[in-house]
């Protein structure tokens, strides 16, 4: 396991996360405990982005329940179907919203987040489990390349649960 990160000065984000997708293998690799694995990866990204807010919600009870993260403190929470977290666990898909202030039923944890990307996390079953959360506080950075790439991320915590 590695416990620093090597980020290229300068790299592009497609680049960034092709460097960065093999260390957070190798960081969660052989580390049972998933609160540390959720941590150390929330830690990661925050590291390499520098977005607002970054981590994770896990379903307890039927409700998503704040889990590691990285940024200002956050909503506790949060109901199936209610803002973004709530609405990517109910439709069981990625949503990137480049602007919260228009997504209807958006929970405002933070004024200073304008835009959001939300990922499931799905066990072997393809059951939600919970939802890696990202927040940024400027528009127009959060897009498909952070999708597809948060994906990937997601999936590594998958195969944990396996």
């Amino acid at each position: 396991m590695s416990e620093e990160l090597f980020i290229e000065a300068g790299a592009g984000k497609k680049e960034t996360y092709e460097s960065l997708l093999p260390q957070l293998a190798a960081l969660i690799e052989g580390e049972p405990d998933l609160t540390a694995n959720l941590a150390n990866l929330s830690a990661a990204l925050k590291e390499a982005f520098g977005w607002w807010w970054v981590g994770f919600y896990w379903v307890k009870e039927n409700e998503l329940v704040l889990a590691p993260f990285q940024g200002p403190i956050a909503c506790t929470r949060i109901a199936k179907g209610k803002g973004v977290c709530g609405t990517a666990w109910n439709e069981e898909k990625s949503l990137r919203v480049p602007d919260v202030n228009v997504f209807k039923g958006h929970i405002a944890c933070s004024g200073s987040s304008v835009a959001e990307i939300v990922v499931p996390v799905f066990d072997g079953l393809h059951r939600v489990v919970g939802v890696l959360d990202v927040d940024s506080e400027l528009y127009d950075v959060l897009d498909e390349t952070d999708v597809y790439y948060l994906e990937l991320v997601s999936q590594l915590i998958t195969r944990l649960l396996k």
